[in-house]
């Protein structure tokens, strides 16, 4: 009898974890991982140092890590868009410098974040805005993409090298100081490019 009241007891647990793994609509794979249009994965399922799943405060070190993650997702997602969706060769190529750098950029950061004591796993979700960014460029078609795209990115490269420069000259952690004061002069140099386009 008791292992009938713990079964069921157990069973809204196990129908919730269903509901929320969800179906497939909208998701896409790469490699092991599956990304979808709202959310991005953690490392193997787990949410790694993320505040709002544990509900204690980041550390500045998983803070960064998490912020730059998201940064990195978010240009990768705008970057497939302009491949796809600009109008001119020079926006297209960006767009791919744009998925070839911030890919690189996950990586290193990843490699920072696994050297750090403890280790910390960038957990990256991205915010209101960036999401309210991708939709508006999945909307947008023609010159009118180019316009919003072009914008899109000088204000995401300006914070993102605002970001770094701060946590490269304040940050807690050595190997994601390292990492930031390397990437500060790969965004400077993205920001320069696009602003001159």
């Amino acid at each position: 009898m008791n292992m009938k009241l713990i079964a069921l007891s157990l069973a809204p647990i196990f129908a919730l974890g269903a509901c929320a793994g969800g179906g497939d609509a909208g998701n896409t794979t790469a490699g092991n991982t599956t990304v979808t249009d709202t959310a991005m994965p953690a490392e193997n399922g787990m949410m790694g140092g993320n505040a709002m799943q544990t509900g204690m405060p980041a550390s500045p070190g998983q803070a960064f890590a998490d912020t730059a993650g998201a940064s990195d997702w978010y240009e990768i997602e705008a970057g497939k868009l302009a491949q796809e969706k600009a109008t001119t060769p020079a926006l297209k190529d960006f767009g791919q410098m744009m998925v070839k750098g911030h890919t690189a950029s996950t990586e290193k950061l990843k490699a920072a974040g696994a050297k750090a004591n403890p280790a910390i796993t960038p957990n990256p979700a991205l915010t209101a805005e960036q999401e309210a960014n991708l939709a508006a460029l999945r909307a947008a078609e023609g010159t009118a993409f180019d316009a919003a795209y072009k914008m899109q990115q000088v204000a995401a490269h300006e914070k993102t090298l605002a970001a770094v420069k701060d946590y490269a000259e304040g940050g807690d952690v050595p190997e994601l100081k390292a990492f930031a004061a390397e990437m500060s002069k790969v965004v400077k140099m993205h920001l320069d490019k696009i602003k001159g386009m």
